[in-house]
């Protein structure tokens, strides 16, 4: 009996270890694998207290009756908890070597607990400190290692051009851009999607730079001051662009002024040749700017797509893309003045602009079912997601929107949002419980609904929308947030 109630002991601990390690690790995939941020800019801190503090809590305090209570109230909660996350647990080599050492640093340690009782007071926080303290050692380490390896692949390309693209808004676009723009003509490559980070540039680079590039386009985020420095001055990049800046990840860089500052961390790289700085950056003169933005004219964005001229060097170049939005003009602007770097001629840009291709996500247009349907979900700033809904204003049909609303923004913004909502459309299916509160006491459309579980939006639409309406996607937030 003895020996049964030891194993059962012994197992419970590695489960719980390893689950209390699970909860961990995924907060830190969501939040850059930085403690800090887990801890301090967490969106929903309540987590912490439900599936960490309380089950730590209750392990040293109910004593034989803790088995009882991990096996039906602990593990199923967890499991609940876990089975509705939207984005879950990425098995990346990263998290499996945190796994490993966190569960062999419990098999030993609870070794050692059936010879000797009093190590079960470390049984717990022992194993998770030091696989948390383990795994950032051994992750700084390979990362110095990999950005080694980089360089070194940087350097042996010393013809490559770098274009390193920054801003609140609007990065991934005009990467894009830059790079459909430029591949007509030479041999281009972009980091893939959103990857924005040193660590995603690094592991880019090294996995996937082919080594005939003539020009490699980088976009550049930043959570907190030095993020951009970091990136410049691994990268080195000739040429930079800092698009519109704004009020974006506000709870993190506190002032507009603190986020201006971060972004012009991109003038700093020592190679630099020539940089586009977008006007709402600022007005200073420097002898390697170019101020872009005032030279975008006559500017028509509908349905079918934009038109507009930019006036260039006193000559006009009238451009139309099949993108939707007026502030795309900023980032195809950006585009076009760094084909002019590379001595594109005005013939070649207006036909490479003409054969842009909307963006994923980003106010992507899509028929279905006789509805017209906006994905918008990776547009998370107040200037364009009041342009989405100025585009649905242009739709006769009946328009729906679908969004949490602004995340890591004011109030003040979100309210600005609100009242365009109530303005334009008939059905407002508000997601998420970040912004719930306040959306549901200021919106005023026909049809308000609060969903908090995003896996039932696809049965909800089915039954809200018919043929001819328009649907936009605004923005979109994982349920962690």
């Amino acid at each position: 009996m003895q020996d049964y109630e030891m194993f059962m002991a012994f197992v419970t601990n590695v489960l719980f270890v390893t689950v209390l390690g699970w909860y961990l690790i995924t907060n830190l995939q969501w939040y850059d694998y930085r403690l800090s941020r887990v801890v301090l800019k967490h969106h929903k801190p309540h987590w912490h207290i439900l599936y960490f503090f309380i089950p730590f809590i209750a392990y040293y305090t109910t004593g034989k009756f803790f088995i009882i209570f991990f096996f039906f109230a602990i593990l199923p909660a967890m499991f609940l908890w876990y089975k509705r996350l939207d984005k879950k647990l990425i098995l990346t080599w990263r998290v499996k070597r945190f796994l490993i050492l966190l569960l062999s640093l419990t098999l030993f340690q609870n070794m050692l607990c059936t010879a000797k009782e009093a190590c079960v007071v470390y049984g717990v926080f022992m194993p998770l400190f030091v696989a948390y303290i383990g795994s950032w050692a051994i992750e700084r380490f390979l990362f110095e290692a990999f950005k080694k390896e980089a360089r070194k692949k940087l350097q042996s390309m010393p013809k490559l051009q770098i274009i390193a693209i920054t801003g609140s808004y609007g990065k991934t676009s005009t990467k894009n851009f830059v790079y459909e723009i430029l591949s007509k003509k030479y041999r281009v490559y972009a980091t893939p999607r959103s990857v924005n980070t040193l660590g995603g540039i690094v592991k880019d680079i090294n996995d996937s730079l082919p080594e005939d590039t003539e020009i490699y386009i980088c976009e550049a985020g930043a959570r907190e001051q030095g993020d951009i420095y970091d990136i410049t001055t691994f990268l080195e990049p000739q040429v930079v662009v800092v698009g519109k800046v704004g009020l974006a990840h506000i709870e993190y860089f506190k002032s507009l002024q603190n986020i201006i500052a971060t972004k012009l961390e991109i003038m700093k790289s020592p190679r630099l040749e020539c940089a586009f700085i977008h006007t709402s950056v600022t007005d200073e003169p420097h002898d390697k700017v170019t101020f872009f933005g005032d030279e975008i004219q006559n500017v028509s964005a509908t349905l079918e797509g934009t038109e507009f001229d930019i006036v260039l060097n006193d000559k006009t170049l009238h451009l139309h893309a099949d993108v939707l939005g007026a502030f795309q003009t900023i980032n195809i602007a950006a585009a076009v003045h760094i084909a002019k770097t590379f001595d594109m001629s005005d013939e070649e840009i207006i036909e490479a602009v003409r054969s842009i291709k909307p963006v994923e996500h980003r106010l992507q247009m899509i028929k279905a079912g006789g509805k017209l349907i906006l994905d918008d979900g990776y547009n998370g700033n107040i200037d364009g997601m009041l342009e989405a809904v100025r585009l649905c204003s242009l739709h006769e049909g009946r328009k729906v929107i679908v969004t949490p609303g602004l995340v890591e923004s004011s109030d003040g913004l979100n309210l600005k949002f609100i009242e365009a909502i109530n303005e334009i459309f008939e059905i407002a299916i508000v997601t998420g419980s970040l912004n719930a509160e306040l959306f549901n006491k200021n919106l005023k459309v026909k049809n308000k609904i609060m969903l908090h579980d995003k896996s039932k939006i696809q049965d909800l639409l089915a039954h809200q929308t018919r043929a001819g309406d328009i649907i936009l996607f605004a923005n979109d937030a994982p349920n962690f947030i």
